[in-house]
């Protein structure tokens, strides 16, 4: 089967590039590197440098190939810069997407597989959050998610476009190969890692050995900020949710058959219980066998105390088992993929 990846430059759509090549699908990608990396493009796939929301590029793309189904990752996701930004993020996540669909439709390709996320539930109202929870984004990103959402719905209905969507809240881990490196890094676990790295490197500056020697951004130069230590939570830190980035990518590759059975479906995706920002730190610590440093700052606002997904329905309907559920195997893949790319994709060649 021959498949469109967008964004398949970046974390997750690199790693689901992989996964799909593993079962002997054809992928292409587009991507138009502003957060993703070259060097993260698996070399068996085709490969498109440009915006997804460049009608030109994607009718080449479709007469080019047959493209049966797209797997949707692209567009922007760093939360806090929607609320400064706003337009930036419905531009690109929900008129570009809407270029999208109107592509595939023209020609001929009706299915599709979305990667949402659970920032358009917003504040919970019960945890764990499932299929039925109440949608009420409290940023533009969540809000520009949710409005593609609803977008996928109308076409579905008047056009017979398929869709799977799925949410979650924080994809971590890597494969033996890819790994997280964003240009704006603001995930817990990958900050968790540098703030190690860096102290390894601190340890190690003035060792002769030639293998010690690693130079980091200067945007991880300082001490791992924990925001909040009064939540109403176990240890006062927020609680939150990881899943495995393979465990992400495999949910997504299931949704291929279930597109004709349930043309429709909406899954949440989640490992049910949660870690809070302290056990992600001691856990890092015992894995990296390094004191990791941090300090305790002000809320930031907005957070919620607890955020977990729920993944029961997507168990039940297709199956879906995580295969790395336990946040030290998350974490372990994380490092050792870290740990062989300290500069993360910079002058790394495949």
């Amino acid at each position: 089967m021959e498949l469109l990846v967008t964004g398949g430059a970046g974390y997750i759509g690199s790693i689901c590039v992989e996964q799909l090549l593993h079962q002997g699908h054809q992928v292409v990608v587009i991507d138009n590197l502003q957060e993703g990396h070259k060097e993260a493009i698996m070399p068996q796939a085709v490969f498109y440098e440009g915006d997804y929301g460049d009608r030109n590029l994607l009718r080449t793309i479709f007469i080019s190939h047959r493209i049966e189904v797209v797997f949707h990752f692209a567009g922007e996701t760093t939360i806090e810069f929607s609320m400064s930004n706003p337009t930036l993020y419905f531009h690109n996540n929900l008129v570009k997407g809407i270029t999208l669909l109107d592509v595939m439709l023209e020609c001929g390709c009706k299915d599709i597989i979305f990667s949402s996320t659970a920032a358009t539930f917003g504040e919970p109202v019960y945890v764990p959050i499932d299929e039925m929870h109440p949608q009420r984004p409290i940023n533009a990103y969540g809000e520009s998610k949710l409005m593609f959402e609803k977008v996928l719905e109308w076409y579905h209905r008047a056009y017979g476009l398929r869709f799977n969507i799925f949410r979650y809240f924080n994809a971590a881990g890597a494969s033996e190969r890819l790994g997280e490196d964003h240009v704006h890094e603001s995930h817990l676990i990958p900050l968790v890692l540098k703030a190690a790295l860096r102290e390894r490197a601190e340890n190690k500056k003035n060792s002769t050995k030639k293998d010690v020697t690693i130079t980091l951004n200067q945007s991880f130069s300082k001490m791992l900020s924990v925001f909040g230590n009064n939540y109403e939570t176990k240890d006062g830190t927020c609680i939150r949710d990881y899943i495995h980035v393979i465990d992400l990518a495999q949910a997504h590759i299931l949704a291929i058959e279930n597109l004709e059975k349930r043309p429709n479906a909406k899954y949440n995706l989640g490992n049910g219980q949660g870690f809070s920002v302290l056990e992600v730190i001691e856990t890092a610590k015992r894995i990296t066998d390094i004191d990791i440093p941090y300090q305790f700052a002000d809320r930031r606002p907005g957070d919620p105390a607890i955020l977990i997904a729920s993944s029961e329905k997507i168990k039940k309907e297709l199956g879906w088992e995580p295969k790395y559920p336990d946040l030290e195997t998350i974490i372990k893949t994380a490092w050792e993929w870290h740990c062989k790319h300290p500069q993360g994709y910079i002058l790394w060649v495949m």
